[in-house]
């Protein structure tokens, strides 16, 4: 089969995000979804459509990659072609080669979901084995217990304590309210909600970004974050309980979320609030 590699225009990105969505299904393991480049949304259009790569057979999009760091590539396929060789070896050969315009000479990383012949193709190459990652998922099959939290919906009025949050949280001064406007301006934005959780206290002290993939589908949490004021009350636990249910109130199936196993409060947090962890999912490396 004849392989194109793309650069997708700005007005091509629906296409990668529709064919993730149609990948996203509760039998697959957690792979790249429509939220990731959603969220990515914030840097711009342009800045994103840069960063995604496509691979696509007459037509149809086969594999969509996303430069989350311009030498970090986060891959997923077509669940019907997460065996075939042609396309394991067609991916192996623009990542290896930094004329392809993928990954650049040198260091480089890759996300794959576990189950890809890529992943052994890989390793065969040269590449390496990398930072263990724990997808957790809850089922959303029956309703939600209540978070504990005041749960609001963030909106253009609030947009600014949501990013507060988060920019606490995660001790980053980029997420700000003009960026979540561009953020909520984005078309993937239009299956996404951002949620502030406020204490007894009316402090917001805990938020999320909750990403659906459409009725019957895995939604995604990405992020979730506990300002930093607010630390060890359970709040990571609350607004991850909140966030599964904003997804179920969405059509979710269930709910995912993914943390560096490293990050053990994480998974403690995400386990407490019903998520089931997985296998541990191994990134890929190629050294300098």
């Amino acid at each position: 089969m004849t392989i194109v590699l793309s650069v997708p225009g700005v007005d091509e990105l629906t296409g990668a995000v529709e064919a993730l969505r149609g990948w996203q299904d509760d039998r697959t393991p957690l792979q790249l979804h429509p939220g990731d480049l959603g969220w990515a949304w914030a840097l711009g259009a342009e800045r994103l459509a840069a960063a995604v790569r496509t691979w696509s057979v007459d037509g149809r999009i086969v594999a969509v990659g996303y430069l989350d760091d311009p030498d970090v590539l986060r891959l997923t396929t077509a669940p019907d072609l997460r065996q075939d060789g042609d396309l394991a070896r067609r991916l192996l050969a623009d990542l290896n080669d930094p004329e392809r315009g993928v990954l650049p000479a040198g260091k480089a990383g890759l996300e794959i979901p576990d189950g890809a012949l890529l992943r052994e193709v890989l390793l065969e190459a040269g590449w390496s084995l990398d930072e263990p990652w724990t997808p957790l998922r809850r089922d959303l099959s029956e309703p939600v217990k209540d978070s504990g939290l005041r749960i609001e919906v963030a909106g253009p009025q609030t947009a600014g304590v949501r990013t507060a949050v988060h920019r606490s949280a995660f001790g980053s001064q980029k997420f700000t309210e003009e960026i979540w406007h561009v953020l909520a301006a984005g078309p993937v934005y239009a299956d996404a909600r951002c949620l502030i959780g406020y204490d007894d206290q009316d402090d917001a002290v805990a938020a999320a970004t909750v990403w659906s993939a459409g009725p019957g589908r895995p939604g995604l949490l990405e992020p979730v974050g506990v300002h930093a004021d607010h630390r060890g009350r359970g709040y990571g636990t609350a607004i991850s309980v909140a966030a599964a249910a904003m997804l179920r109130e969405l059509g979710a199936s269930s709910a995912l979320v993914c943390t560096p196993s490293s990050n053990a409060a994480a998974v403690a947090a995400y386990t407490a609030a019903g998520f089931e962890p997985s296998s541990e999912r191994l990134d890929v490396s190629r050294a300098a």
